[in-house]
């Protein structure tokens, strides 16, 4: 609330100002009375920017305002009553191009607020129960019919539900949600029933942490921003000491107010926090959470990716590449008896044989009896002969030969970075089953396009064994791999090059990988929707499980950093022809005010271009 007051300030002072400067250029009322009004306008409007100054001076910092001070002052002290008005009139134009921006940055945050729901359906025994939002407590069991907003973090305890996760994540697609999956504050229940169990409430659900992410991020300054305030306050203070040698040498205080008056600007300092606040909001409203702009603009300086394996690459399931049967048997008789076998296991290999019978639509029978001993495998009995699944010491262990032959076929399928599943039948080894984690789709293609986006040198780490380490490098395009790596291994590995003067990007799911993302100058986290400690741990946090994101982000990243290096350009160019007009005596205190104020906003409009980003980033 604080900021309305200031902002209707700021536009009642440019209306009034725009009207006084009219009046006095096109003679509408006598030269006293516009110049009086300009005066005691001008005057008003002086007085903060003055203000201003001294508090930073308090503070040892050198602002923007100081030299604007000394320009308003000094026009004021020699009757240029039109060239204080135009400083004046740039500096609140710009304290409002400023809060134009801020107010666009936070729409992403003001469209989320507006989608938490302010009641919410609560089962109580039998009763359903109308409560405040702010009355959910964890664990108790929310209502969501369709068209209703979820208002909490939870799980799915009964029914199902298509739910539109685009708030978050800005996949357009509703997501299916059935019993035990997840649901998230803010996202919307297309069709269908769901009662879910309140994990996190409040400040505590995914929605409030992102909003305080986005919040946060419009206070981490790029370091081209940095080098711009460092420069900006050099020129002041070389502008100011300049001006009084100039003095000493010409006597001609018109000449030193022209100085003064084209060096004064507000505009670099709005024009580049502007570019970076605009992309930030920009990505958070496609589901990308950047942390402030120093981590964009560090984006665009990798050279070097180093990419986890597991759960990055690969979806971190297995995935049945193939079935290798033995003597008489087919490829469907292994599946057959592999299923049979793990009908009732919870073991990852078991459910992706049970998919993958499931989408080739082969049926088979239940098992007489099951036994599942973990870390080994499987035992079931089917029409009184008994069915082993599992490691090869297993399968001896339970009377099953495997012949040299076979031992040779199984060798092969792991030296080709499979894992291997052996299937036994009534003592024999009837075939085995390879599987892998699977790759994403699409990885390959994504790194490629990188790679051209100036990110040269990949690197994948990975827990597995070198096998498979090299299958998988190999399909999507990586030549660098470290295998069977702890935790401890790939922050060591990291830590070889992290400080150079390359920046380095470090892509992971941000559970597993948070240490590794903290340490790298950029650390990428995929997937991060319901995940604490992704989100504190990265520096870009992808709400979607998404790969192709990046290239995106990097795109952005350049396009905004390539703005505000224009930005500065504009600046300078345009300051240096100034002081050339000024120099060569062309224009006056009243012209250079003038000048300042038309050309200040070159800056301004070449960083408003980052608001139609939707426009140029998705087509390029």
């Amino acid at each position: 609330m604080k900021s309305l007051p200031k902002l209707d300030y700021d536009k009642a002072l440019v209306g009034a100002l725009v009207v006084l400067l009219l009046l006095h250029y096109t003679h509408a009322t006598p030269r006293q009375v516009d110049g009086t009004l300009l005066v005691t306008v001008s005057v008003i409007a002086t007085i903060p920017v003055v203000l201003s100054a001294v508090r930073s001076l308090r503070n040892k910092r050198v602002s923007i305002d100081l030299l604007a001070s000394f320009a308003l002052v000094a026009s004021l002290l020699f009757g240029e009553w039109a060239s204080a008005a135009f400083i004046n009139l740039m500096l609140a134009s710009a304290r409002i191009f400023g809060r134009y921006t801020s107010n666009k940055a936070h729409a992403a945050i003001q469209s989320l607020l507006k989608l938490r729901p302010e009641t919410v359906k609560v089962k109580r025994g039998n009763d359903m129960v109308v409560l405040p939002v702010a009355q959910v407590r964890a664990g108790d069991l929310v209502v969501i019919e369709s068209g209703d907003r979820v208002a909490v973090d939870g799980t799915v305890e009964s029914g199902e539900a298509s739910v539109d996760q685009s708030s978050l994540t800005g996949e357009s697609v509703p997501v299916a949600k059935t019993k035990g999956d997840k649901v998230y504050s803010s996202t919307l229940n297309a069709a269908g029933s769901l009662i879910v169990r309140a994990d996190k409430i409040g400040s505590d659900t995914t929605l409030e942490k992102i909003i305080s992410m986005v919040e946060t991020s419009q206070h981490g300054k790029a370091r081209i921003r940095t080098a711009v305030d460092a420069f900006a306050s050099w020129y002041i203070i070389v502008t100011l000491v300049g001006s009084v040698i100039l003095y000493v040498f010409t006597r001609d205080l018109a000449f030193i107010l022209s100085v003064l008056l084209v060096a004064s600007a507000d505009d670099i300092a709005v024009a580049v926090p502007m570019a970076f606040t605009a992309a930030i909001g920009y990505a958070a409203r496609r589901g990308v959470i950047i942390k402030g702009g120093s981590f964009l603009e560090g984006l665009s300086e990798t050279k070097t990716a180093i990419v986890d394996k597991t759960g990055t690459l690969t979806k971190g399931e297995l995935k049945i590449q193939d079935m290798v049967p033995f003597w008489d048997y087919t490829k469907k008789d292994v599946l057959k008896f592999a299923c049979i076998a793990e009908t009732f296991s919870e073991h990852p290999i078991a459910k992706a044989v049970l998919g993958y019978a499931s989408e080739a639509g082969v049926s088979f029978d239940k098992p007489d009896s099951f036994k599942e001993l973990p870390g080994k495998g499987t035992i079931a009995t089917y029409k009184g002969k008994e069915i082993v699944s599992g490691k090869g010491t297993f399968l001896e262990e339970r009377g099953v030969h495997i012949s040299l032959h076979q031992t040779g076929e199984i060798k092969q399928a792991k030296d080709n970075g499979f894992s291997v599943t052996l299937i036994g039948y009534d003592k024999r080894l009837i075939g085995f089953v390879t599987s892998a984690d699977a790759v994403r789709p699409g990885v390959k293609d994504t790194i490629t396009k990188l790679k051209n986006m100036g990110l040269e040198q990949w690197v994948m780490l990975t827990g597995d064994n070198e096998k498979v380490a090299a299958r998988v490098a190999g399909e999507v395009g990586i030549t660098k791999f470290h295998a069977n790596l702890l935790p401890q291994g790939k922050l060591d590995y990291i830590k070889k090059y992290v400080g150079r003067r390359q920046k380095v990007m470090m892509v992971g799911d941000g559970v597993n990988d948070a240490a590794s993302l903290a340490l790298a100058d950029v650390g990428v986290a995929m997937g991060t929707i319901g995940s604490d400690a992704a989100i504190e741990a990265a520096d870009i946090a992808l709400m979607r499980d998404d790969f192709s994101e990046i290239p995106e982000m990097v795109k952005l990243s350049h396009y905004t950093v390539a703005v505000a290096r224009q930005d500065f350009i504009i600046w300078g160019v345009v300051n240096v022809l100034g002081l050339i007009l000024v120099f060569g005596r062309f224009i006056g205190p009243e012209g250079a005010s003038a000048f300042n104020f038309i050309t200040d906003f070159f800056p301004l409009v070449n960083s408003l271009r980052l608001f139609n980003l939707h426009l140029r980033i998705g087509r390029k």
